[in-house]
């Protein structure tokens, strides 16, 4: 199995120097693009930068990228572009920036438009279009809705355990000589009632930052991890699939994608899914949104967890006692330097 890898200007350099060193393992490298909203922060925003130095940051690490022979895949994959949505002036910045991009080894585009698909499609032949995980295509006759305009698609994560279903998927891409893929380590909940609103505050982050806001919004995925069985709840709440795990599906995906654009550890979390070894430590740590704070004292021990395929299911539980208190076992917190607490 092969990685799709995300990259932003907040990531540190060493984190470039790992996936040009895992290059054989590594599918593509995604990532937004300057100041386009996206479903994640403002490329010229990062931390400690100014929007000049961040841009040319981004610069420089894209170009040092595709000259690894590493291909590029563009994120325009914003909840809302509002009013701007349907405008030329912002068809206008999409084309110049993929025109601009093609000569970094840019291979691929991923949206939630369907108009910006179609723009894409009209006059960029060689980039292939897919269909975003933020879409939450989950059925043949989703895709069948929006087969005009992508070549390829994310499945909503719900459907990450459900192979029998994945399955179905896949022969319907062969059929109609379309391809699937997943993200692999999503910390965000199923079936999440927020996760639209969500979504829409990310894509107008930066004007909401600039408003006298009455209300902060607290994610309902902390919320509701934070209960007190909240580190059970992790395991079937979410729809993650363990580093051990990935072989299982060889052959229904070309890549997994991995969140990794604002992941305290990306470097971990890249390890961790490449090597595939046994991975001791909190499995929420591998995630994105990580829930390691929400479930704390607890940790989610991933060797211990017990993993179970029935039906074309895959499941996870804590039969093998995975779910472990620190304050009461001091000889973990000792020997588990992986867990990040």
């Amino acid at each position: 199995m092969r990685f799709s890898v995300g990259y932003s200007t907040g990531c540190s350099p060493s984190f470039v120097d790992e996936i040009i060193k895992r290059r054989e393992s590594i599918y593509e490298v995604y990532f937004s693009w300057g100041n386009f909203p996206s479903g994640r922060n403002d490329q010229t925003r990062a931390a400690g930068l100014t929007p000049w130095e961040a841009q040319a940051r981004q610069i420089r690490d894209v170009s040092k990228i595709a000259e690894a022979g590493i291909g590029l895949n563009l994120l325009f994959n914003a909840a809302c572009y509002g009013e701007r949505a349907q405008s030329r002036a912002l068809f206008n910045e999409v084309g110049d920036t993929v025109d601009y991009l093609l000569a970094y080894n840019l291979k691929s585009v991923t949206t939630t438009s369907p108009l910006i698909a179609k723009f894409i499609k009209q006059n960029f032949k060689d980039v292939e279009l897919r269909a975003s995980v933020n879409m939450g295509i989950g059925s043949i006759l989703a895709m069948e809705y929006v087969a005009e305009y992508f070549d390829s698609f994310y499945v909503k994560r719900e459907l990450n355990r459900q192979l029998g279903a994945l399955v179905r998927l896949r022969e319907w891409c062969d059929g109609c000589g379309k391809e699937m893929y997943i993200l692999a380590n999503s910390g965000c909940l199923n079936d999440c009632s927020l996760h639209s609103f969500h979504d829409n505050l990310v894509a107008h982050e930066t004007g909401i930052a600039g408003m006298d806001n009455a209300y902060a919004f607290e994610s309902s995925c902390s919320k509701y991890l934070s209960r007190p069985d909240g580190a059970h709840r992790l395991l079937d709440a979410t729809s993650y699939i363990r580093p051990e795990d990935v072989h299982l599906f060889e052959g229904l995906v070309p890549a997994m994608k991995l969140a990794t654009r604002v992941h305290r550890s990306p470097e971990a979390v890249l390890r961790a899914y490449i090597d595939r070894a046994r991975y001791v430590g909190n499995i929420a740590d591998l995630l994105e949104p990580t829930h390691t704070a929400a479930i704390y004292p607890y940790v989610v021990e991933n060797s211990r967890i017990t993993s179970e395929m029935a039906g074309g299911v895959l499941s996870y539980t804590n039969e093998n006692q995975a779910i472990i208190r620190l304050e009461e076992d001091y000889a973990y917190q000792q020997n588990d330097q992986g867990s990040g607490l």
